[in-house]
C-alpha cells in the first residue's frame, strides 16, 4: 500500500494516536499504518478475565519460530451457565455494539461477502446458510459445516445442501447448486446465492488492491429449459419477487434464487410465498439461528477448501498464507472461541498458516477436525464486558478504514473494527460479581 507523505495529524488522527498510546501501542502517524503496522507486533502478557459467571477470556503469546509469533485470545463458555446465539444482519453492525444488557461477549461470525464497491452489494451478504430469529435468510449452495442453535443449544455439524420447502403450500426438494445435481426431476429446485459469486482482486495504487465482482458475470448460468425464481424477504416472509426464464438471474438481487426446469409448475409466480421446512434432516422449526462455518482446521491444512475459495477471492487458506484466524470448537457443554491475532503489514506478527493453526489446535488438546474457522483476517475480534461494565475488544486493533475518495485519509478503526454481517453473541443472566 502507498500512503500520503507524513504530515501533521488532524484531530481524528490525534485522538486515535492517544487511544493507541493508552493501550501501550506507540504510533506516531496513523497514515503510516497503511504501509507499516509494526507497532502492533507486541507480545501479550498472560492474563485472564471473567466477563460473567461461566464465561472466561484468556490471553497468551505463542511463538511460531523464526521470530514469528501470534497472540491467542480464547473465550471459553460454559453452556450450562451462559447462552450463545448466532446474530446476523444485512445492514451490519460493529462487534462492540452487541455487548450490552445480558450480552457479555461477542465474537466475529462466519464468512460474509466483502467488497470495496459500495454500489454493488448482495441483498443477503451471509454466504450460504443463515437463519436469524427462526427465519431462514439464505440457504447453502454446497455441503458445509454449520453452527446451529438447535432446540435451544449450540450444535456443530456438517449439513448436506439439501432439504425441503413449500411454495404456495406445495412441497419441493431443493439442493445446492455447487453440489452434484440429482438430475431434472419434476418439482426439484436448485439453490443459487451470494456464495456462487467469484470475488476478484485488482491492483490499486493507494490501498494496494480492490475487491469486487463483475456484475455482468455475477449471475446464474444460462439454460434454455430453466426458470430462475428470485426469492426475497418481505414483511410476511419469503416470497418470489422475480422470474427469469432461461437463467441469468443476478445472484445479489434476493436472499437466494430457486431454479426449476421444464415443465415449470404453474404455482411459480411472482408473489408466491416460500417456506423452508427442512435443511438436511433438520426441521427448521427447531432452528433458532444458524450460520455456515468455514473449513475445519484439519481440512484447511490439507487444502480441502474448494467450497469457500471463489466466494472469498484470494483464499485465506493458501499453504503459506499467514492470516489472523478466528476459530470455534464445541466440546460437550463447553464452547471455545479463539482469535489468533496478527497484522498483515508486519514481518513477525501476520497470524498463522493453516498448518500452524492445526498444529496449535492439536497442541492444546483439540482435534483439528473438530475446530472450525470463522471469518478471520482483519475481521478477527472478540468483544467483552470489562469489570467496569464497559465493552472492550481484543484482536485486529490495527484495522484501518480505507479512504472513500482519492484525497481522503485512512482512518484507524481498531476498536470498532470492520462492519460485520454476522457474529456469535454470548449472554448470561446478571449475577453479583
Amino acid at each position: 500500500m502507498k500512503a500520503p507523505a507524513t504530515q501533521a495529524p488532524d484531530k481524528e488522527d490525534q485522538f486515535a494516536i492517544a487511544v493507541l498510546r493508552a493501550r501501550g501501542i506507540q504510533v506516531a502517524d496513523i497514515q503510516a499504518l497503511a504501509r507499516d503496522q509494526t507497532p502492533f507486533a507486541r507480545r501479550t502478557t498472560l492474563w485472564s478475565r471473567n466477563p460473567a459467571p461461566g464465561v472466561a477470556l484468556t490471553a497468551r503469546m505463542v511463538e511460531l519460530g523464526d521470530g514469528c509469533f501470534t497472540n491467542a485470545f480464547t473465550l471459553t463458555v460454559d453452556l450450562d451457565r451462559a447462552r450463545c446465539r448466532a446474530a446476523s444482519s444485512p445492514a451490519g453492525f460493529h462487534l462492540r455494539d452487541l455487548v450490552h444488557g445480558d450480552a457479555v461477549a461477542a465474537v466475529s461470525g462466519s464468512f460474509s461477502y466483502i467488497s470495496d464497491d459500495p454500489a454493488y452489494q448482495p441483498a443477503e451478504p451471509c454466504l450460504d446458510l443463515a437463519v436469524r430469529d427462526g427465519r431462514v435468510a439464505s440457504l447453502p449452495t454446497i455441503t458445509k459445516p454449520a453452527l446451529l442453535i438447535y432446540q435451544g443449544r449450540p450444535l456443530v455439524r456438517t449439513l448436506a445442501a439439501t432439504g425441503t420447502l413449500t411454495i404456495t403450500g406445495r412441497t419441493h426438494i431443493w439442493t445446492g447448486s455447487k453440489d452434484p445435481q440429482p438430475g431434472h426431476r419434476p418439482g426439484h429446485l436448485t439453490i443459487f446465492g451470494a456464495a456462487n459469486c467469484h470475488v476478484r482482486y485488482r491492483d490499486e495504487p493507494r490501498t494496494g488492491f480492490l475487491r469486487d465482482v463483475d456484475p455482468a458475470t455475477n449471475t446464474t448460468s444460462r439454460t434454455p429449459d430453466g426458470l430462475d425464481c428470485t426469492v426475497s424477504p418481505t414483511a410476511t416472509g419469503l416470497r418470489i419477487t422475480a422470474l427469469r426464464p432461461g437463467g441469468g438471474a443476478d445472484l445479489f438481487t434476493g436472499a437466494f434464487v430457486l431454479r426449476a426446469h421444464r415443465p415449470w409448475p404453474a404455482h411459480l409466480t411472482v408473489g408466491a410465498p416460500v417456506h423452508v421446512t427442512s435443511i438436511d434432516t433438520l426441521h427448521t422449526r427447531d432452528v433458532e439461528s444458524a450460520l455456515s462455518l468455514g473449513p475445519s482446521a484439519a481440512d484447511a491444512a490439507a487444502g480441502r477448501t474448494r467450497a469457500w475459495d471463489l466466494s472469498l477471492g484470494t483464499s485465506p487458506f493458501r499453504v503459506t498464507a499467514r492470516y489472523a484466524r478466528t476459530l470455534l470448537a464445541l466440546r460437550g457443554n463447553r464452547l471455545h472461541l479463539q482469535v489468533l491475532d496478527g497484522a498483515p503489514l508486519t514481518s513477525t506478527f501476520q497470524g498463522t498458516t493453516p498448518q500452524e493453526t492445526a498444529d496449535l489446535c492439536a497442541q492444546s488438546g483439540m482435534d483439528p477436525a473438530q475446530v472450525f474457522h470463522l471469518d478471520g483476517g482483519q475481521t478477527s475480534k472478540i468483544a467483552y464486558t470489562r469489570e467496569d461494565q464497559e465493552p472492550d475488544v481484543v484482536g485486529s486493533l490495527h484495522y484501518l478504514q480505507w479512504p472513500a475518495t482519492t484525497d481522503a485519509p485512512f482512518r484507524w478503526q481498531g476498536i470498532d473494527g470492520r462492519l460485520l454481517r454476522s457474529a456469535l453473541v454470548i449472554s448470561t443472566p446478571k449475577e453479583p460479581r
